[in-house]
């Protein structure tokens, strides 16, 4: 009877401390405030005026938690308007705050908005960076980290510590100048160098032999493919954009544009320094950018020679992709596991077959997909869906395949329903690297190939445990094959993450659609939102 008492007792209240738990369970917040403004930095030795936030090149890192909420209002004291874009963040039914100019007006000079969004369902590492005119090539980028809630297990060892790293390209000349070439019509040379958090070399990463350690990397270059890899060490590969993955062990790691990676290294060897090697691929000539691994207590510098690392070799490349794949029984941002969800069991509503092409249109170099040469209107696409402001785009201007006849400027749209589940073929008729971005999603990489895609390439598509990322390359002259499940309403930035080619053209929208209207779809339209173009008037 006691027993049954006290049973009683118990479930009363912990139901109580359950209910009173839940009903204040509110996921954090977390607040910034970012100045963005020009300055003078020199980090290949040639001063030159940069792009900082708080006065800091490259920008503050966010470190967030799963469903953390970001309000990060944002002073614009540059010259030209200016967006930051979260690469990688999904955006769950918010393509308000995406930051790209599809979605919304940009922050004219003197002025600040405010973002908000969620970090929902998600972990991993990101970053973020300007997605306005040139300005990635200024500077304005920053990690952006997600760690998993303390109620989910990682599955690997925990490490002892962690570094981040944001690797990438760099040209000596201004952003401005170098838009200018472009607008001119001139194709931008390979770059003048390679950085690692900023600096050509001397970049220490301090740990304590024995201990493991989290690499997070990403490539936040504005054209160039990355090699990282550190001397005597192998990298253990745990996890690419958000997706956990099989832990194999490399010598090196191919890391392409707009891509991020999350290693463990384990300093087991004798303390000393140890090169940090990150190098430019498919580029002649081949440019080299080195850190310092340091034991603590190290008294014996590096020994030169650095790591040999691969240069063109584009098949080694692709084999090494092919490797990466899903760990099944982990979980990622939910309980869970990854595998729990069967992508090769469902139905492709449609496949896109979408060719990156170099054009002249109006005798001046531009870039394209599927013929259309992308111009963004002066009122975001997301703006004329919402006020049903006609004029500005039209949907499926983008064809499903290549079509015949000459190239021309338009502003591409693809329409699709949502719930869809489509393939999407990526195929490359270039003699240069691709790499290409989805916004709002994650997708699965299912394939590569060399030349020309054909449907019988299906048969060699991983249907059990592709890599979900959101950034895919595509080799040269080549094609790269992706699985999506649209179930994020909006208007969905796909881009080349190869910059210039951006900038020129090489880039659409996805339109995720239905007709009703309700929160449980997608958020209303921000009560801060800017209105520019058409929209001014609506």
């Amino acid at each position: 009877m006691r027993q049954t008492q006290f049973l009683r007792m118990f479930l009363v209240v912990s139901l109580a401390w359950l209910s009173a738990f839940l009903a204040n369970a509110e996921d954090a917040y977390r607040y910034f405030t970012w100045t963005v403004t020009y300055g003078t930095i020199s980090p290949l030795g040639v001063p030159q005026q940069g792009i900082l936030i708080n006065s800091q090149f490259p920008g503050p890192p966010i470190e967030g938690v799963t469903n953390d909420n970001i309000v990060l209002n944002l002073i614009n004291n540059l010259d030209e308007p200016f967006l930051l874009t979260w690469n990688g963040i999904q955006q769950r039914k918010n393509s308000w705050q995406d930051g790209v100019l599809g979605t919304q007006c940009p922050i004219p000079p003197g002025t600040n908005w405010t973002y908000k969004f969620q970090l929902k369902d998600q972990i991993g590492t990101f970053m973020y960076f300007p997605s306005t005119a040139l300005h990635r090539a200024a500077g304005g980028f920053g990690a952006l980290n997600i760690a998993q809630r303390i109620v989910i297990p990682i599955p690997y060892p925990t490490p002892f510590g962690e570094f981040t790293l944001l690797v990438g390209d760099w040209y000596k000349s201004d952003h401005k100048a170098l838009q200018q070439s472009l607008d001119a019509g001139n194709p931008l040379p390979v770059a003048d160098g390679i950085l690692i958090n900023g600096r050509p070399n001397g970049f220490i990463f301090t740990g304590q032999r024995g201990q493991i350690y989290k690499f997070r990397v990403s490539n936040v270059g504005i054209a160039t493919s990355i090699n990282f890899r550190i001397q005597g060490h192998n990298i253990t590969l745990v996890e690419v954009e958000g997706c956990h993955t099989l832990q194999e062990d490399y010598e090196s790691l191919d890391i392409h544009p707009g891509q991020s990676i999350t290693v463990l290294v384990t300093l087991k060897w004798a303390p000393k320094d140890y090169f940090v090697v990150c190098s430019s691929r498919f580029t002649k000539p081949i440019l080299t950018a080195t850190g310092l691994l340091r034991y603590d207590g190290s008294n014996t510098p590096a020994s030169m020679p650095l790591p040999i690392g691969p240069t063109y070799q584009i098949h080694w490349s692709m084999k090494q992709a092919r490797t990466f794949r899903t760990n099944l029984t982990a979980n990622a941002a939910r309980p869970n596991p990854q595998g729990s969800y069967h992508y090769g069991t469902i139905k492709v509503t449609r496949t896109l077959v979408l060719a990156n092409a170099a054009a002249k249109i109006n005798d001046k170099l531009r870039y394209t997909v599927n013929g259309i040469s992308y111009v963004d209107p002066d009122t975001p696409l997301k703006l004329a869906d919402y006020f049903n402001i006609p004029g500005v785009f039209t949907v499926n201007s983008t064809k499903d395949t290549p079509p015949s006849g000459p190239a021309a400027l338009g502003t591409g749209v693809v329409g699709t329903t949502l719930h869809d589940f489509i393939e999407i073929v990526f195929q490359n008729t270039e003699k240069a690297i691709q790499s290409w971005h989805l916004d709002g999603y994650s997708f699965y990489v299912v394939g590569y190939g060399s030349g020309v895609w054909t449907p019988a390439a299906r048969k060699s598509y991983n249907m059990a445990d592709a890599v979900n990322r959101d950034t895919v390359q595509v080799y040269p002259l080549s094609w790269s094959a992706i699985l999506v499940s649209l179930d994020n309403k909006g208007m969905w930035n796909l881009r080349s993450a190869i910059w210039p080619k951006r900038y020129l053209g090489q880039q659409m929208y996805v339109r995720v659609w239905n007709n009703e209207k309700s929160l449980y779809t997608e958020y209303d339209i921000p009560p801060n939102a800017l209105l520019c173009g058409k929209a001014k008037s609506s």
